[in-house]
């Protein structure tokens, strides 16, 4: 293990994330946008308040160029989930999040609360974003609480009611004011950081997506992974042709799901499934 990577899992562990600055060289990021291009064009706004009235997200990113598919198996990234996660765990969800002017603030939340285990706990999953618009205080930075990956339930319980999770016709797509308590906002720190850089979090940290007061879009990249035995967020045997699967690195396809967690789970009528990306005339 490198010494940078000790130093990440040392900050994870003290705070709960580490953000590690300019991992992505400009070349990358111009890759990034031109990739996403065809994706943003203000059309697909979030269906509610969570996933933001003036945000739009592409999911399923890890198929949409072999720029994203670097991104996901990058190998600083994968050396710290090397240390957190079980072996073989899964891509849980990937999608682009553009905050666009206007936005307000996302409620706040843990990436894990869907798994109902009690806390204190160890993190279920691991989160990283992306800038490839700088993150300013004003643009939509992410906005976490140190310390919070250690809170017991009692500790969270308080904000979940203000996450608003009800579909609205596009009409009435209003991002509405930050209802955050007063106590739980003074706690929350903007991750500033320039382009090209990563915050890497627990998924029990405590954190969402802050309000973009500037003129300009706020371009993300988000990856999170979770543990082999964990169901997750997306599904990407249904959104990925197995043709584009096919393509891509044998890491790659082991996070997708093409993968066995020992002894078998993950298998496919008693077989591999990496069976099934080998052969179309596959049968069982």
């Amino acid at each position: 293990m490198t010494t940078d990577v000790t130093q990440d899992l040392a900050a994870i562990e003290e705070q709960g994330y580490v953000c590690i600055p300019e991992l992505l060289d400009r070349a990358t990021l111009d890759e990034a946008r031109t990739g996403l291009a065809p994706h943003l064009r203000e059309e697909l706004l979030g269906r509610n308040d969570f996933e933001g009235h003036r945000t739009e997200r592409v999911y399923s990113l890890v198929a949409r160029g072999p720029v994203f598919e670097r991104v996901t198996e990058h190998p600083r990234i994968l050396a710290i989930l090397d240390a957190l996660l079980e072996p073989s765990y899964l891509l849980s969800a990937s999608q682009a999040i553009n905050i666009l002017p206007g936005e307000t603030a996302q409620a706040v939340h843990a990436d894990d609360l869907f798994y109902r285990i009690a806390r204190p706990r160890k993190a279920v999953s691991v989160a990283t974003i992306w800038a490839i618009d700088g993150f300013t205080k004003e643009n939509g930075a992410t906005q976490i609480i140190p310390g919070s990956h250690r809170w017991s339930d009692p500790d969270v319980e308080s904000f979940l009611y203000s996450i608003d999770f009800e579909t609205r016709d596009p009409e009435q797509r209003i991002p509405r004011p930050d209802r955050a308590p007063d106590e739980l906002r003074k706690q929350l720190q903007d991750a500033v950081m320039p382009a090209g850089s990563v915050i890497v979090f627990l998924g029990t940290l405590i954190h969402r997506g802050g309000a973009n007061r500037s003129q300009r879009p706020r371009l993300a990249l988000s990856n999170q992974y979770c543990e082999p035995w964990a169901r997750p967020q997306e599904n990407y045997f249904l959104s990925i042709p197995s043709e584009k699967t096919r393509a891509m690195s044998p890491r790659v396809q082991e996070l997708l799901g093409y993968s066995i967690h020992p002894p078998f789970m993950g298998h496919a009528n008693g077989v591999h499934p990496k069976t099934f990306l080998e052969s179309d005339n596959y049968r069982v």
